[in-house]
């Protein structure tokens, strides 16, 4: 929690109830009887992207639950869990967004996230994930202790680079927290890996315990304040008085001297009477620029050293931009409320991953807009489960200048969002709502009000939303788009492909599992190309019907193509692989996975000739590709 008076994200102070709880097992004469458990995920609770749909049992997060179906098998395997992206290439692709405050981002920015429920609280010990398929992504473990109301990372790590390609029982030394759990959250980042990673399961070993008895007692151990807790920690002994409410009124008149020596917080005398230039004598402009290169919580705790630097670490100016995504583990209902007094030119927001079990509650949030948030322009809302209708509904009424909007996973059909609220935007520029439910006369709506959108992610989203018109309504009042990712959504057909074609400016299209609905797009996938030659990523993965001569014209008009897609393409030969590589001299990346035609010894010598990353997934021979 960060707040007025705590502004430590992590601190010393954060584990006193956990140190309790050790304490008071440590005085115990007998040791407990241990009753050690293994078992398997039960339940997932939350989680960043996948790549099934939400329709399908298709690498998907649930397939995590349960026991591991492959291990020690390893390929690609439908029966896993995957995410959305892998590498560096969506970062580089023109829909890429920058992490808003870059002073926030941590050593280790983590791209995904799983959360999952077990069935018995246990003082954890270990964790074992079985990974099946490309492993070495995984960055950090937290585990959520009910009794505090706290995550704590139990471990973490830079990611793997250089991690052999085999299955993998992931059994990293944990951080040892005597608390009960069951929630755990894994946490991942893929910047090195080569393709998709993939888990089979989790399994969480620990002590079975009394969540309640462990609980309580932690409790009512940890109500000693900061001041005993430092007096302890150098071993400073306070004299005895039978009053025991006068023992800091004591202690302040007789003992503060002789603990500030022991402590060794009192400085020596020097015989040099120069005066000395502090941090307190710089102006006010030099102390707020350097403000400027601090995260959040660094600026939090430097309001706390003076009123000078109160005044300058309060500053509005310094909250223009906040990105609270870091800091979900501890984004909380007081942190809004202490920003609600701070952030009144706030600019930009991104609340991401923010608020599950209730840390942050609606109406806390609706007020923080109300107050704050009447210059907003960029605001990032993905996978948060405290927003409802109402918030929805503040937003669209308050933040009508936004330029970015961003509500990522929120797949419940009919939506539990209003969306009646877009209806008073006019200024986007991009609009992102990856599997997220919307009513299709909405989304057509907020497509004609905005003309100068330029990015549009509608990947897995709502069945009842056809591609086909969102294609039209974007060739009448959208043409300057940039990017659409249209990614495992539904109804586009020759009729979508061809009014796209009239978006000139368009350089980034993403059809992949998509594009089913006719035997074959025909010249539809020309006239698009042709009409479209700034596109330098085209995905158009597991398309049925797509040939070689349909290919052929992404040879002849993307010359600026870099990122190409064709994994589950079937009727793409050798000779055409070998012509796209050597026509689109740019491209960077190619996904040939699931191409029958195309085996690894042919690859591998493309990799060396054009320099170009080909991708190609491993499937044990009895597993088939799934369409």
């Amino acid at each position: 929690m960060i707040s007025e008076t705590d502004t430590s994200v992590t601190s010393s102070e954060d584990l006193t109830v956990e140190e309790a709880a050790l304490e008071e097992i440590q005085l115990q004469n007998v040791a407990p009887e241990e009753v050690i458990i293994n078992q398997y995920a039960q339940k997932v609770i939350d989680f960043s992207s996948q790549y099934g749909s939400d329709t399908s049992i298709s690498y998907t997060a649930y397939n995590i639950t349960g026991r591991p179906s492959k291990f020690p098998d390893y390929g690609d395997f439908p029966e896993t869990f995957a995410m959305r992206t892998y590498g560096r290439w969506w970062d580089i692709a023109p829909s890429a967004m920058r992490e808003l405050q870059p002073s926030n981002i941590q050593d280790i920015p983590i791209h995904d996230f799983i959360v999952v429920e077990f069935e018995e609280f246990v003082i954890p010990q270990a964790i074992s994930i079985y990974e099946t398929y490309n492993p070495g992504a995984i960055v950090k473990i937290w585990a959520y202790f009910s009794t505090t109301e706290t995550w704590q990372c139990l471990w973490s790590s830079f990611p793997d680079i250089y991690v052999e390609k085999r299955p993998r029982k992931f059994s990293p030394p944990l951080k040892r927290i005597p608390l009960p759990t069951k929630i755990i959250r894994l946490e991942f980042n893929h910047i090195f890996l080569d393709y998709f990673t993939e888990i089979d399961g989790i399994v969480l070993t620990g002590r079975k315990c009394d969540v309640r008895e462990i609980g309580d007692s932690a409790i009512r151990k940890s109500k000693k304040g900061p001041i005993l807790r430092k007096l302890e920690s150098v071993q400073f002994k306070l004299r005895q008085i039978e009053n025991h409410t006068d023992i800091l009124k004591d202690f302040l008149v007789n003992d503060l001297g002789t603990f500030m020596k022991e402590a060794g917080l009192v400085p020596e005398d020097k015989d040099d009477n120069t005066p000395q230039i502090t941090l307190k004598d710089l102006p006010c402009e030099i102390l707020f620029k350097i403000l400027s290169y601090l995260d959040l919580v660094s600026i939090f705790r430097t309001a706390q050293v003076c009123r000078k630097l109160y005044d300058v670490a309060t500053d509005p100016f310094l909250y223009q931009e906040l990105n609270l995504k870091p800091y979900w583990h501890s984004a909380c209902d007081d942190l809004l409320i202490t920003l609600t007094k701070r952030a009144t030119l706030l600019k930009k927001l991104d609340l991401s991953w923010c608020g599950l079990f209730n840390t942050i509650t609606p109406s806390v949030f609706k007020d923080f807009v109300r107050n704050c948030c009447k210059n907003l322009t960029h605001l990032r809302l993905n996978s948060c489960k405290f927003i409802n209708a109402g918030c929805m509904e503040v937003v669209g009424s308050v933040c009508v200048n936004l330029r970015e909007l961003c509500l990522r996973n929120y797949s419940k059909s009919p939506s539990v969002l209003n969306f009646h609220c877009l209806k008073n935007l006019r200024c986007l520029e991009r609009l992102d709502l990856f599997r997220t439910a919307i009513d299709s006369d909405l989304l057509l709506m907020t497509l004609r009000y905005n003309p100068a959108l330029k990015h549009l992610n509608l990947g897995i989203c709502s069945s009842a939303v056809s591609m086909d018109d969102v294609a039209i309504q974007i060739s009448r009042y959208n043409r300057a788009i940039v990017s659409i990712d249209m990614w495992k959504s539904h109804y586009l057909s020759s009729v979508g492909l061809l009014a796209l074609s009239q978006c000139h400016d368009l350089q980034e299209v993403d059809f992949g599992w998509c594009l089913r609905e006719e035997a074959s797009p025909g010249d539809s996938l020309k006239i698009l190309l042709k009409g479209c030659p700034k596109l330098t990523k085209v995905f158009l993965a597991a398309i049925r019907g797509i040939n070689d001569r349909d290919l052929e014209n992404i040879t002849e008009f993307c010359p600026n193509l870099e990122q190409l897609d064709l994994m589950g393409v079937l009727g793409i030969t050798y000779d055409m692989c070998y012509k796209i590589l050597s026509k689109c001299h740019k491209l960077k990346v190619l996904d040939l996975s699931f191409c029958d035609q195309i085996d690894e010894i042919q690859t591998a010598l493309w990799r060396d000739v054009f320099g170009v990353s080909i991708k190609r997934n491993f499937v044990p021979p009895e597993y088939p590709f799934i369409t």
